[in-house]
């Protein structure tokens, strides 16, 4: 019980400043990435850090027409919701800070958390472009979580027992080898899937519908300022590095260290610092390139072809997982 206790105290601080530092960092990496894709120079990688002192430093602002403690609670919901979906999540070859059975089904319910709390705050603004956000990101919700519930279905099937859904196990478990030829399709099926489900619930272009500048200025965010503001940017950015963690640790969950031969501390420290590369690498290919390479879709479009297409393809890929398992 007192290693637990002190697990706790030591590991959940820890991982918090860890991943709102590391999800400032990749959100300058993220925009340096982008802009050389674009021939451009760009901001400098520490510009998310500026961003966010500055933002500290204004004056909170808040609607005369808004439901005041919702819109203030709303962006609170969503760093703490963002922050504890990390410490679910296995990191290299170090086990979740909060390592239990669910994790997996935990982890989606929080991922969920921060735009259901961005709709709440947009629609407790009062405001009507926020408004009209915050219902595009209901209606993008509902369109890409059939698809997402249909991966960790599988996911947990392929891994099955007890402790089908902890994100330990199936780390430790390497799905890829748990399934023939036919389940290996059947797995980058629904890698595919993840891959574009991701960028849609991190609303990045072209799935940033719901945050449209250029339509309804800002959408759900267009009454923030100040300290808030600065919650919901810091949020995006732990929610993105926890987003692309959760798919290392499903479908690439290898480390360095077995092959290196190396153990203890320097075996933590190796698959930490792979960890962190393959984040980048997915975060570079997921993330940027799609951003960069592609134009903002109609919600139309987007509700059309996740509800269809998307969910349609992982559905076969579960198909095919059952069939080669």
């Amino acid at each position: 019980m007192d290693n637990i206790l002190l697990n706790l105290l030591i590991g959940v601080p820890l991982i918090t400043i860890a991943f709102i530092f590391l999800g400032l960092l990749y959100h300058g990496i993220d925009r340096k990435i982008s802009a050389r894709m674009q021939w451009r120079e760009g901001p400098p990688i520490v510009q998310p850090f500026y961003d966010v002192r500055k933002l500290l430093t204004k004056k909170n602002l808040v609607p005369e027409n808004a439901v005041t403690w919702i819109f203030n609670s709303a962006p609170i919901i969503a760093i703490v919701a963002s922050i504890l979906a990390v410490l679910y999540i296995p990191i290299g070859s170090m086990n979740p800070v909060l390592e239990g059975y669910g994790d997996l089904i935990i982890v989606v319910y929080l991922l969920a958390a921060p735009p259901l709390a961005m709709a709440i705050g947009g629609f407790a603004s009062g405001a009507p472009f926020a408004s009209l956000g915050s219902q595009r990101e209901i209606t993008v919700m509902m369109s890409y979580e059939l698809p997402l519930a249909i991966v960790v279905a599988t996911v947990a099937y392929i891994v099955g027992g007890e402790t089908a859904f902890s994100l330990a196990t199936i780390a430790d478990a390497n799905i890829w080898s748990l399934v023939g030829p036919i389940g290996i399709v059947g797995l980058i099926l629904l890698l595919a899937v993840m891959i574009v489900v991701s960028p849609a619930k991190l609303a990045k272009v072209p799935f940033d519908i719901s945050k449209a500048k250029t339509e309804v200025s800002g959408g759900t965010l267009s009454e923030y300022s100040g300290r808030n503001l600065a919650l919901f940017y810091i949020a995006d950015g732990v929610k993105t590095v926890a987003i692309i963690a959760l798919l290392v640790a499903i479908f690439f969950p290898w480390n360095l260290s077995p092959i290196l031969g190396v153990t203890g501390a320097i075996a933590i420290a190796v698959d930490f610092v792979f960890f962190l590369i393959k984040v980048l690498i997915l975060m570079a290919i997921i993330v940027t390139f799609v951003r960069t390479a592609f134009a903002r879709i109609k919600i139309d479009q987007f509700s059309r072809n996740f509800i269809g297409l998307v969910s349609t393809l992982a559905l076969l890929g579960l198909i095919l997982v059952m069939v080669g398992a």
